[in-house]
């Protein structure tokens, strides 16, 4: 088929919102979120495409997807169907690759495909992961947006219980009442500033976060 692809998320909504909740753990007592990437919504593909609709990368940077309950499609990205821009794209599982950037709104899981089952039979699509970015607001990866696959400075986290903490839009919009503002990235504890209430593990170069009282 010529056409756009769809991609079939397996009960994406509930896997998404169940990355957000599960995502935070805290170590030796003390709440922080551990930074992994959120589990997203899981893809599978059969084709390669680009946001034309003729590349050798299903999904690779710059390609757009639409928006969907149960399946999310390949669009062009001036099409009106568009609704996500692909900003990051790597093969792999996610516990074994790169983070996504800071402000990635949410990550597409794509399985692999073999040679027989590609519709086409032009090649095999191997698993990989696609950070992607709403084209439009809200953008729950920006700062104080609460969500997003990773927590980053300027986000706002609450105590969830057992020592955890998740996160919660800045402006008090949330369910949950933001409790701490992470103000700062370190390498490590010491480096945070006295007035430090909690320690939120964020991942990446500088994987301490430290959050102040909200």
């Amino acid at each position: 088929m010529r056409g756009s692809r769809s991609v079939g998320a397996v009960g994406a909504l509930l896997a998404l919102l169940a990355a957000l909740l599960t995502g935070c753990q805290s170590p030796s007592g003390a709440a922080a979120e551990d930074g992994r990437l959120g589990e997203g919504e899981s893809a599978s593909t059969s084709d390669s495409r680009d946001g034309s609709g003729n590349g050798a990368v299903f999904l690779g940077v710059d390609e757009c997807s639409s928006f969907g309950t149960t399946s999310f499609t390949e669009v062009p990205c001036a099409g009106e169907r568009a609704a996500a821009r692909v900003v990051a794209r790597h093969d792999g599982k996610v516990g074994d690759g790169p983070p996504c950037p800071g402000t990635t709104d949410f990550v597409l899981h794509i399985s692999a495909q073999s040679r027989t089952s590609d519709e086409d039979g032009d090649g095999a699509v191997p698993q990989g992961y696609a950070c992607m970015r709403n084209l439009t607001p809200p953008h729950p990866g920006d700062p104080g947006g609460g969500g997003g696959p990773r927590t980053i400075v300027g986000d706002c986290v609450y105590g969830s219980g057992d020592g955890r903490v998740r996160e919660t839009p800045c402006d008090g919009t949330g369910e949950q009442q933001p409790q701490y503002e992470v103000t700062k990235a370190v390498d490590r504890r010491a480096q945070c500033p006295r007035s430090t209430a909690l320690y939120v593990r964020l991942g990446g170069e500088k994987a301490v976060g430290c959050a102040r009282r909200v």
